[in-house]
């Protein structure tokens, strides 16, 4: 089981995904049922409908998911570099510039859930193989240092945010 991380290992910006995960939670199992609620969630989304937005301004459905993708993969890579040792800082990213250039309108939205199948399985995956001593490893990313077991409860909390967001603020107004 992946420890919950400490304040001291991410930065505070993060502490909302962290917390949004109870101290008793296997995350590794959280990450596998997140898995289904994705797949089971946007189903009820059809094609039609996923390029709705619940005011002007906030991202689609489509870019949702699309940000969720990316988010995830960018943590699963940094959780991959500090596991093996890197020492070179990370760069951070800008998630609306990842969105405005990423064109996931013209994707379908089945499409983006199969993507996020397969991210999910290798995060999974990645995480699963890492040992206590590289879960505890520190990298530094956009100038912070964080643990790569804090990179796990990131990606799960930052999930089950984005999917509240869904729920409360998309399906509710379809």
């Amino acid at each position: 089981m992946i420890p919950k991380p400490q304040p001291t290992e991410y930065p505070a910006y993060y502490e909302k995904y962290i917390n949004a995960i109870s101290d008793q939670t296997n995350v590794l199992d959280l990450l596998k049922a997140q898995q289904q609620e994705v797949v089971q969630l946007f189903a009820r989304v059809s094609e039609s409908e996923a390029n709705f937005a619940y005011e002007p301004g906030k991202w689609s459905i489509k870019e949702l998911l699309g940000h969720m993708n990316d988010t995830e993969r960018i943590m699963a890579y940094r959780a991959l570099c500090f596991a093996r040792g890197e020492q070179q800082p990370l760069p951070g990213f800008d998630e609306n510039d990842y969105v405005v250039h990423a064109n996931f309108s013209e994707r379908t939205l089945n499409d983006l859930v199969d993507e996020h199948f397969t991210i999910r399985a290798a995060s999974v995956s990645l995480f699963k193989s890492l040992t206590p001593e590289a879960l505890a490893r520190i990298g530094n990313a956009n100038g912070n240092p964080m643990t790569v077991a804090a990179l796990a409860f990131i990606i799960a909390g930052h999930e089950r945010h984005h999917l509240n967001i869904l729920k409360e603020r998309y399906l509710a107004k379809l």
